[in-house]
């Protein structure tokens, strides 16, 4: 694909990675200076297991009940398919906006444009569902969290009302975090990103020395339920949401030192270890729930589980650092969306480009795109003032839009080892082979398509019983549906727009 990024700069690259990057036609503009743990930080922060299971662990058992736990490790399996395919890319093409990058090379421009388009809506989407998952948390720490009303429960007028304020002070934080220096984002995500870990570990623990019944119970569907599919089918939308994101890694390739070796590794790693720490999580709170039966645990989720079953004293300090979680997955997400935004401005392939494109010097920071992330993420938030609704229906969404996304880079890729001209292993900065599926390429690839757009279609069906259970809304039942027909339509405006432009200069 011929680029048409800005001159290179005169004087040679000054390493392995400036040089690499230098082979797909960018100068080094963007700070170099993630080691592997920042890397894996990049990926496991914005998957994030204790802001997302515990945002949606009640979702997923007032439509399951606790046979949902089985869908944690499908989900796990087929999003390692595809973190494998990733992972491949990775080594290959470290640039940001991975899968902007990744598809126009595999396919075209017009089609990798779209994919990065779609790609990076949805992850404002995610940036917003991130952010409303304060309202899991924050209330159950202490009351006063509650600014609007007295009901906190997110499905609540006013516990949506709360979301929505507390998630536009989350974004003002985290956007100003976000154009300050890339030496404090790393900090913070590795902080972040540690305490989580060290707080998932201990809740698990608690929970599974505090068990009121045996792993068995996973085998039960919700009482007075008997559709087995269905819910299995609804169920798996916690862990759709939950294992997302892993390909940010690769998103911060132009930062990382030796991507080439390092991206690849990280990516599968975060979602392994996201994947394990998330399952365990899920299956402690089932077996240390007081209840499964008096209807709090598909409501208030683990939050209940927390405070009820080990105490208010330890539940209130293990939920606050799910709230620093929480807020570290909300400054990740926003990152990974502001490098997509970067990279593709800086082909010259958005409005604005010019702008968007531009770092700044001492930071080594796109700061626009971090402000327009942060901006359209807050806008997203107001419609919970409209309706409760709304709270899932961003959540389901932005995971529509992203499997999308995937997808039309796992297709492009397929196609291209179908024909066998998919490049051959090279090697990295330091002389190893990449990172390569070899024969298993093809039945990885193949199923790793597949998964993704059964779950795409699974996530986007237009379920009433879902999307608009008390009914009167029927644009919430089809809001992923009219969401991503409207992204592709002011994409196709655009490039209609940039195409008549072009022939009428």
């Amino acid at each position: 694909m011929t680029s048409t990024a800005p001159d290179l700069r005169p004087e040679p690259p000054h390493s392995a990675d400036d040089r690499s990057l230098t082979e797909f036609g960018y100068r080094q503009e963007l700070h170099r200076s993630l080691s592997r743990y920042a890397s894996f930080a990049a990926g496991f922060s914005f998957i994030s297991v204790l802001t997302t299971v515990f945002q949606f662990f009640a979702f997923g058992y007032a439509f399951g009940g606790p046979v949902f736990f089985w869908t944690w490790p499908a989900v796990l399996v087929g999003q390692l398919l595809v973190a494998a395919c990733f992972a491949e890319l990775a080594a290959r093409y470290p640039i940001s906006g991975s899968i902007y990058q990744w598809s126009s090379r595999l396919s075209n421009r017009t089609f990798g444009w779209f994919a990065g388009w779609i790609m990076v809506i949805g992850q404002i989407v995610v940036v917003a569902a991130a952010a409303l998952a304060l309202q899991m948390v924050l209330p159950a720490i202490w009351s006063g969290f509650q600014l609007v009303g007295g009901d906190p429960t997110p499905t609540s007028p006013t516990g949506a009302a709360n979301a929505a304020v507390l998630g536009v002070l989350l974004l003002a934080l985290t956007t100003f975090v976000n154009v300050l220096d890339n030496r404090v984002l790393s900090l913070v995500n590795r902080v972040g990103v540690t305490a989580e870990i060290i707080g998932a570990v201990l809740i698990i623990v608690l929970l599974l020395t505090h068990s009121e019944r045996s792993p068995g119970i996973t085998f039960h569907m919700a009482e007075g339920s008997t559709d087995l599919l269905g819910a299995l089918l609804v169920g798996s939308f916690m862990a759709a949401y939950v294992m997302i994101g892993f390909d940010s890694a690769g998103e911060m390739s132009e930062e990382t030192h030796h991507p080439r070796r390092i991206a690849p590794r990280t990516i599968l790693t975060a979602l392994g270890a996201a994947g394990l720490l998330g399952g365990l999580l899920v299956l402690g709170g089932l077996l240390a729930a007081p209840s499964l039966t008096d209807g709090r645990l598909g409501v208030d989720g683990l939050s209940y589980v927390l405070t009820s079953s080990l105490g208010d004293g330890v539940g209130r300090v293990l939920l606050a650092d799910v709230v620093v979680a929480i807020i570290v997955a909300t400054l990740a997400i926003q990152t990974s969306a502001s490098r997509m935004l970067f990279s593709m401005a800086r082909d010259g392939r958005l409005p604005f480009a010019g702008r968007l494109a531009r770092v700044a010097a001492r930071t080594g920071m796109p700061t626009a795109p971090a402000l327009v992330v942060g901006v359209l993420a807050a806008a997203l938030l107001l419609l919970n003032f409209a309706s409760p609704e709304a709270f899932l229906a961003i959540g389901t969404t932005c995971i529509v839009m992203l499997y999308l996304a995937y997808a039309m880079v796992t297709g492009p890729l397929l196609i291209r080892r179908l024909k066998g001209t998919f490049p051959t292993p090279g090697t990295d900065e330091t002389g190893k082979p990449l990172f390569s599926l070899g024969r298993w390429g093809i039945p990885v690839n193949a199923l790793a398509l597949l998964y993704g757009l059964f779950m795409t279609v699974n996530l986007a069906w237009p379920r009433a019983d879902v999307y608009d259970p008390a009914g009167g809304h029927w644009w919430f039942q089809w809001f992923s549906v009219l969401f991503l027909l409207a992204t592709v339509a002011a994409g196709v405006t655009y490039h209609l727009v940039r195409n008549h432009r072009a022939r009428s200069g």
